[in-house]
């Protein structure tokens, strides 16, 4: 599954440089205008349903990234500069706790990576909220931006604008009786500088993140959702660091066990 999530990303990165051009395909933020009356909300125009708990999935492969502190000195896989290994090679977790950094490795550029339970709720008909049991982060997903919020003050989830992006072009996910194809976009900057991993790989405050969020229905009946995230930060990183996460739908809250943030595991 994880060559067919790689293939994935490269078809992604494709995918966002033609979406302008895609025949048939429409952006939604509130929705579009009927008939009469105003545009649907954000949770009416919905294509998906991404609400409910969620359990993240780790692969034989992102256990040593994941599950454990890496190495020191172990950024295999991110494409840092010279200046982001300086930066990495100075970490220090026993100082980051005396300064109450503790969170810097659970910002949204790397919290989809920690191994964790979501809860996804709407907040109101225009902001879709996700918690995490891990660092007991919010996460909050604006379909109607505020320039003033957005350059409020730098936070570890940074602030988020999302909109829709759906296809009624044959196959797709079922949705209310209608093949649709749907993904939830995210965007997020106004970050405050963290890490990308537990071990001190760091990202700046002019981070931003792009990730898409998409259901996908298994044959044996299990509902996942795969996170793809592309993280883009020009003081530390050469090029996008594009990662894909998996989460398992749950029936319950069963799991759900909020834990602070720690500069180890």
């Amino acid at each position: 599954m994880r060559r067919n999530l790689t293939l994935k990303s490269t078809a992604r990165i494709t995918f966002v440089l033609l979406v302008s051009l895609a025949a048939g395909t429409a952006v939604h933020a509130q929705g579009r205008p009927g008939p009469s009356g105003p545009p649907p909300t954000a949770k009416a125009a919905a294509p998906i349903d991404l609400t409910g708990y969620w359990e993240s999935l780790v692969t034989t492969e992102d256990w040593v990234y994941r599950m454990v502190t890496p190495r020191p000195g172990d950024y295999a896989g991110v494409p840092l500069r010279p200046v982001g290994i300086q930066v990495m090679d100075a970490w220090d977790p026993a100082k980051d706790t005396a300064a109450g950094l503790q969170c810097k490795s659970y910002g949204a550029p790397a919290i989809m990576r920690v191994p964790e339970h979501l809860h996804i709720t709407w907040q109101d008909d225009q902001t879709l909220k996700m918690e995490t049991d891990a660092g007991e982060q919010t996460r909050l997903f604006h379909f109607v931006p505020s320039m003033a919020a957005a350059h409020g003050p730098r936070t570890w989830q940074g602030y988020s604008v999302a909109q829709w992006e759906f296809q009624r072009q044959g196959g797709g996910f079922r949705s209310a009786g209608k093949a649709v194809w749907g993904s939830l976009k995210v965007t997020t900057s106004n970050l405050k500088e963290g890490y990308l991993r537990k071990n001190g790989v760091p990202y700046s405050e002019k981070t931003q993140v792009m990730e898409y969020y998409d259901p996908v229905q298994e044959s044996n009946g299990d509902g996942l959702m795969v996170v793809t995230s592309y993280v883009t930060d020009p003081v530390y990183l050469f090029s996008p660091f594009v990662t894909d996460n998996n989460f398992l739908k749950l029936s319950s809250a069963a799991g759900w066990e909020p834990s602070a943030c720690s500069a180890m595991w």
